[in-house]
């Protein structure tokens, strides 16, 4: 049965709607993030908690006149795709939408899919790392998972990031083979090395990137202290670079980063890609780069989160928030086009 988190219905004096679709989403930050960037820009725009498994239901709502787009998150990332009537390359190469955005075509609106994790990955490293040339660059690149983010941290590391190889480490064999199979049918599958045995991380240059896209839970199967030791031994390489811990609920401070820490690592949170991501789905929605004094409004808005969870042990007092770490402009990066793609099997709701 379907439910939503706000009366999805309360949309008098609005100009325009969105909403963020998936299952649960209590703990998101999404709708607070996209509020201050449309109240700062005095927009009686708004996105809606829709808590629902119910796609239908999202579907009948993004016929209505004042819909602008959504934010798309768990269990609906793939299951969206044949609804849409085009994908960007990135939606499209990853296999999972989280930004769904309209454009009117003659006359007609067209549903877009797209994929901004790929880009909240790639600048949550550029706007915190000061030397990426020294830090990661021409260097291996490291993710940990296998499911669509693992694909989406390894589209941004082959991508955007001059990785050599890039090694994934995951408790279910299973899960790497069909990401290494996806995304070598798609182009960027080159130099995917599973690395699943301690004496295999042994023999392996260490990472400069590491894209952690696994829930904060202790390992207690076989298989999950296998992986766990081996991200503790490339953490104990020479080299000392930048790990992305992508999970910030129901803490962004998890285990495997405060292993990092202890081991010379920058740690950067998972809430600067979900900073960087949601920026870049506000240019999609609008159209336009979010001037850098409404950014700084974001910014202090999700550090006041933090501080929030700090209050509560659950994130380190000592770590940085994104108020004081991210400080660059995103329209000086280069221009990122919607270049799209007609999709198969359109199905129409």
């Amino acid at each position: 049965m379907a439910s939503s988190l706000f009366d999805i219905n309360d949309i008098a004096g609005l100009d325009r709607v969105g909403y963020l679709f998936g299952h649960p989403i209590s703990h998101s930050l999404s709708p607070i993030f996209h509020r201050t960037i449309f109240d700062a820009l005095d927009l009686k725009w708004s996105q809606k908690y829709l808590e629902s498994l119910d796609m239908q239901q999202f579907l009948k709502l993004t016929r209505e006149p004042l819909f602008f787009g959504a934010s798309v998150t768990m269990p609906h990332k793939l299951a969206i795709l044949p609804h849409l009537d085009e994908l960007t390359p990135e939606a499209r190469d990853v296999g999972a939408c989280n930004t769904l955005f309209v454009r009117e075509r003659n006359g007609k609106r067209i549903y877009l899919g797209t994929n901004t994790d790929v880009v909240g990955i790639k600048l949550a490293f550029y706007e915190n790392v000061s030397s990426p040339d020294d830090t990661f660059h021409n260097r291996p690149g490291l993710v940990v998972g296998g499911g669509g983010a693992a694909r989406s941290a390894v589209y941004a590391l082959r991508k955007f990031m001059q990785t050599t190889d890039i090694y994934i480490v995951n408790r279910d064999k299973s899960e790497v083979d069909a990401v290494i199979q996806w995304c070598t049918e798609r182009g960027y599958g080159e130099n995917l090395v599973h690395v699943d045995t301690v004496e295999r991380a042994h023999t392996l240059k260490g990472p400069g990137a590491i894209v952690s896209c696994v829930p904060d839970f202790p390992p207690k199967t076989r298989e999950e202290k296998t992986a766990r030791k081996v991200i503790e031994l490339m953490l104990e390489k020479e080299h000392k670079g930048a790990i992305l811990e992508m999970c910030y609920h129901p803490k962004p401070w998890t285990e495997i980063a405060g292993i990092a820490d202890k081991e010379g690592w920058q740690v950067i949170l998972g809430t600067e890609a979900m900073i960087w991501q949601g920026l870049e789905q506000s240019r999609y929605w609008r159209e336009e780069d979010v001037p850098v004094s409404v950014i700084d409004k974001v910014k202090g808005v999700i550090a006041t989160e933090l501080n929030g969870m700090r209050k509560y042990g659950l994130a380190p007092s000592s770590t940085k928030t994104p108020a004081t770490v991210v400080t660059a402009n995103i329209s000086t990066h280069e221009e990122i086009t919607p270049v799209v793609e007609s999709s198969v099997n359109i199905a129409k709701a």
